[in-house]
C-alpha cells in the first residue's frame, strides 16, 4: 500500500475537502448534496475521505451514520450503518483500501458502544457489491429481490438489523410518481430533467423528497433515495438514465 491520509470531513472543511463522487463542485447536485450534509453532520453522520500518495483528489470515501438516523429502509437501532463506500480510480482498488476505510467505521462503532456496522450491498448500480464485506468479516443475515443483502459485522451480542417492510408502503403511491431523497447527489442532479420529460410526454409526474431519516426508513424500497413507481408498481428503484425513464414511459405508462 502506498502512504495515505484520513481526512475526517465535517460542515467546516467539506468545501476543502470534497469527496469526488458527489460530481464538480459547481454542479447543482453537488451543491444540494452538500447542504443535505450540512443537516446530517448533527445526526452523526460521518464521512471520512482517503488521499494516496500526491492526488490532488480523494480516492476513496466512507459515509456511515447511527442505524437510528440511516437513510434505507432498514431497522438498525444500536449499530452503525454505512451508506456508500467508493474508490477510483481502478489502479487502486483490491488493494486493501476499501478494507482501510470499513475499519474506520468499525473502530467509531466501537468506541460508541454499538452492537456493530451493518450495510445493505447489491449486485446492481450505486450500491457496493457485498465481498468486499465479507473479507472484513461481516456475514450476510438476509437477502431481497433482485440482489440486496444485509450484512452485519457484530461487535457484541444484541438485536440484528432488519429490513423494514417497504412494499406495504408501495400502495400509498398511485398514478406516476418520483419518490426521492438527497442522500445520492446524482438523484439530486436528475429530478428537474425527469419531470422535464413527463411533461412533454402530457403526464402528471409527482414528486415527493423523502426530508429525514424517518422517511427514508419507511421508503418504498430498500434502497430507498430513488423509487419509480406507477399506481403502486415499483419500476424502478436506483438513479436511471433520461433515455431508460423516457422507454420506461412508453413501455409502462397506457
Amino acid at each position: 500500500m502506498v502512504d495515505q491520509i484520513i481526512i475526517n470531513v465535517d460542515e467546516n472543511n467539506i468545501t476543502k475537502y470534497p469527496p469526488t463522487c458527489f460530481l464538480n463542485q459547481k454542479n447543482e447536485g453537488y451543491l444540494i448534496k452538500q447542504e443535505w450534509l450540512k443537516k446530517r453532520f448533527s445526526e452523526g453522520l460521518k464521512i471520512k475521505l482517503l488521499y494516496l500518495e500526491k492526488e490532488s483528489k480523494c480516492n476513496g470515501f466512507i459515509e456511515y451514520v447511527p442505524g437510528e438516523n440511516t437513510w434505507r429502509a432498514v431497522d438498525a437501532k444500536r449499530y452503525m450503518f454505512i451508506h456508500c463506500i467508493w474508490m477510483n480510480p481502478n489502479k487502486y482498488k483490491n488493494k486493501g483500501y476499501g478494507s482501510l476505510l470499513i475499519k474506520e467505521c468499525i473502530k467509531d462503532a466501537e468506541r460508541k458502544d454499538k452492537l456493530g456496522v451493518a450495510v445493505i450491498t447489491s449486485e446492481g448500480p450505486f450500491m457496493a457489491g457485498k465481498d468486499l464485506f465479507l473479507k472484513n468479516g461481516f456475514k450476510s443475515i438476509s437477502s431481497a429481490k433482485p440482489s440486496f443483502n444485509l450484512l452485519v459485522k457484530t461487535i457484541k451480542e444484541g438485536p440484528l438489523p432488519k429490513f423494514m417492510d417497504w412494499e406495504k408502503q408501495l400502495s400509498k403511491y398511485q398514478g406516476l410518481n418520483i419518490v426521492y431523497s438527497y442522500q445520492c447527489p446524482w438523484v439530486a442532479r436528475s429530478i428537474k430533467e425527469l419531470e422535464e420529460i413527463a411533461k412533454k410526454n402530457g403526464l402528471n409526474l409527482k414528486l415527493t423528497e423523502l426530508k429525514n431519516a424517518k422517511e427514508a426508513q419507511n421508503a418504498p424500497s430498500i434502497y430507498a433515495n430513488f423509487n419509480l413507481i406507477y399506481n403502486g408498481k415499483l419500476l424502478v428503484d436506483h438513479y436511471m438514465s433520461n433515455r431508460r425513464f423516457e422507454n420506461i414511459l412508453k413501455k409502462e405508462i397506457k
